[in-house]
């Protein structure tokens, strides 16, 4: 493994993943205080600091292991999960869906804003190959947690999103599953099922969906 090329990528996506992973911690607790439960706010995990919601291993030791076992082919890892209390929202059920929502949609904004940087270098002439890879990682970076983070499957938000819309009996079957949910999706990843069936279509389609919302702008360059 090239050094030098493992440094270089490290710089190019430090930026993106921590605007990622932190504005998506956030707004999970910033919507869950919305909504009445002050939880991640007492503990001080609604905060821009990524340091609060970075997890030692997963956020930093399983992505580099897995680097250098997959020579930079796979890549996983996961953030300190901010604790929200369902029982103290208002509405838990109907709650529990924009609390889980916000982190994924706050993703996808940022996939869209590291578009627009994009575009912003290609207007100004800027061709500094970090910049250019470092726009296009971010927008990498977020629709991946985007996608990911919407598999209905608890404890991921898209499991809790399938909660909060199921009714009751059939939201209880499905919670069931969360304390084995983590390991589940972890396997599904490691034999391709997550990527193929899910990861791969709904990214095609984030890029599909930025496309269009750029394509005004992209037509002031032709």
């Amino acid at each position: 493994m090239d050094i030098s090329q493992l440094i270089q990528t490290v710089l190019v996506y430090a930026l993106p993943v921590l605007f990622a992973i932190t504005l998506h911690e956030a707004a999970h607790g910033y919507v869950a205080r919305h909504f009445g439960d002050n939880t991640a706010w007492m503990m001080g995990r609604v905060t821009l600091n990524p340091l609060k919601h970075i997890d030692p291993i997963g956020t930093i030791l399983m992505p580099l292991m897995l680097y250098f076992a997959t020579s930079g082919a796979f890549l996983f890892g996961y953030a300190k999960p901010v604790p929200v209390n369902f029982g103290h929202l208002r509405r838990p059920k109907r709650d529990m869906i924009w609390v889980a929502l916000a982190g994924p949609a706050t993703n996808f904004i940022q996939a869209i804003a590291w578009a627009l940087v994009l575009f912003g270098l290609a207007v100004s002439g800027v061709q500094e190959r970090f910049f250019v890879e470092m726009a296009q990682a971010g927008i990498l970076v977020n629709l991946v947690m985007w996608a990911f983070n919407l598999f209905p499957l608890p404890p991921l938000d898209g499991g809790r999103i399938l909660v909060g819309l199921l009714p009751w009996r059939q939201a209880q079957l499905v919670s069931r599953i969360e304390p084995y949910g983590f390991f589940i999706v972890l396997g599904l990843v490691l034999l391709g099922v997550v990527g193929s069936l899910w990861l791969r279509p709904l990214m095609n389609a984030g890029y599909a969906v930025i496309n269009l919302l750029l394509s005004p702008l992209l037509a002031l360059l032709r």
